[in-house]
């Protein structure tokens, strides 16, 4: 059950990473860049925590990605707002 829900949430991110890389392209605005990058890193760290045998979302290089992920949010919206200075 539970690789059916990380599955579900691997596709979830997946397709807002496919909706922000849509509005990017139509943009080229790189907050939607960044947001894209960040959904696909996620979708791809659901993925491994399902494929990796005995993985645990406790271990550090799991933060480390989630880490880097919301860095990419954090940074779009700072170079979002820096921009309008």
């Amino acid at each position: 059950m539970e690789q059916l829900i990380m599955g579900a949430i691997a596709a979830g991110s997946m397709f807002a990473g496919l909706f922000f890389f849509r509005f990017w392209h139509q943009t080229r605005d790189r907050f939607f860049l960044f947001f894209a990058g960040s959904f696909w890193l996620e979708a791809l760290n659901r993925i491994a925590l399902t494929v990796v045998d005995h993985a645990n979302e406790q271990e550090p290089l799991f933060y480390v990605v989630r880490l880097i992920s919301y860095g990419l949010i954090l940074a779009a919206i700072w170079q979002k707002n820096r921009g309008k200075r």
